[in-house]
């Protein structure tokens, strides 16, 4: 396990979030422009979903439907057990535990990246498709979020907010590569993979300076929400993952897709879920959920989770 921590944190990816974090600390004029910080989020969530679909043609459907199955199954109980915690443990109000919910019942596409790259490196994944559970997992653990903020608080803005969600950017680019990667024929989609494919590391590094760089600005603002924030944007991921390792083993996943399938269940969404929760939980701390998701989950998942994962996948298999 400690080899696996050690391997990870001494990735290209690992290390530039801690440059951009700790730029922020140093009092550094390193940052984005918003337009850029779009530009790589753009580029990142369209490669995902090219890439999926590409390699969605050689899977064949009885592989699939399995783990579609045990992604919905997460994509509905990790909101709901988000709302309980939130409201239980954080003893936070029912709109400020719905929209933590909305971003930890989603999914985070740069974690699932980083996993799906570190299984590869280490040999471990023989799926092709799992860009495609992204897509699944984006949607219905938002949706479950504002459906218990539509109940709880009576809110009537719950189809403007699922239409944010289903019409959104990320879902949009995901789906959207997912179709164009899958219909387009081989020969035109060797024309684009020097740009999707091989830059992709590149361009992801590149992202995750950037996100380091947000994580450390929120620093503050998460030591003064408390230990129990902590706590929660920690223990709720992993027990999370534990139940990913539980339902991707079930499903048949290998040792690789086990972790990644995990990966994805412990992390958490900061670009769908932040946009859902202004439209349909407008009185919500949105600024809590968001700190928390990339703060304090996505450095942890990012740094420990992934060959966490890994190890209990390897144990379950």
């Amino acid at each position: 396990m400690l080899d696996l921590v050690g391997q990870n944190i001494g990735s290209p990816a690992v290390l530039t979030f801690v440059l951009g974090a700790l730029a922020v600390r140093l009092k550094s004029d390193l940052s984005f422009p918003e337009s850029v910080t779009s530009l790589l989020s753009t580029y990142l969530l369209l490669a995902i979903g090219l890439k999926g679909g590409l390699r969605l043609r050689d899977a064949a459907f009885g592989d699939l439907l399995l783990p579609l199955i045990g992604t919905l199954v997460l994509g509905v109980v990790t909101p709901a057990v988000t709302y309980w915690v939130a409201r239980r443990f954080l003893a936070r109000s029912p709109s400020d535990s719905a929209a933590l919910a909305a971003h930890y019942g989603s999914v985070s596409a740069v974690t699932f990246t980083a996993a799906e790259t570190f299984v590869k490196s280490a040999g471990t994944l023989d799926e092709n498709y799992l860009a495609a559970l992204v897509a699944v997992l984006e949607v219905p653990g938002i949706v479950v979020a504002l459906v218990i903020a539509s109940r709880v608080l009576g809110k009537s803005t719950f189809k403007s907010a699922v239409h944010e969600v289903v019409t959104g950017r990320s879902v949009v680019l995901l789906i959207g590569g997912l179709v164009i990667g899958f219909v387009a024929s081989e020969k035109s989609a060797a024309l684009v993979e020097p740009l999707f494919v091989d830059m992709f590391a590149g361009v992801l590094v590149l992202f995750l300076l950037d996100l380091g760089v947000m994580a450390g600005s929120r620093l503050e603002a998460i030591r003064a929400a408390g230990a129990k924030l902590m706590v929660f944007a920690i223990a709720l991921p992993v027990s999370f993952g534990a139940l990913g390792v539980v339902i991707g083993t079930a499903t048949g996943l290998s040792v690789g897709g086990v972790t990644v399938l995990a990966t994805m269940a412990a992390s958490a969404s900061y670009i769908a879920a932040p946009a859902a929760v202004r439209i349909g939980m407008p009185e919500a701390d949105g600024g809590l959920a968001l700190g928390a998701a990339l703060g304090i989950t996505f450095p942890f998942n990012l740094v420990i989770g992934i060959p966490l994962f890994s190890e209990l996948a390897a144990l379950a298999a």
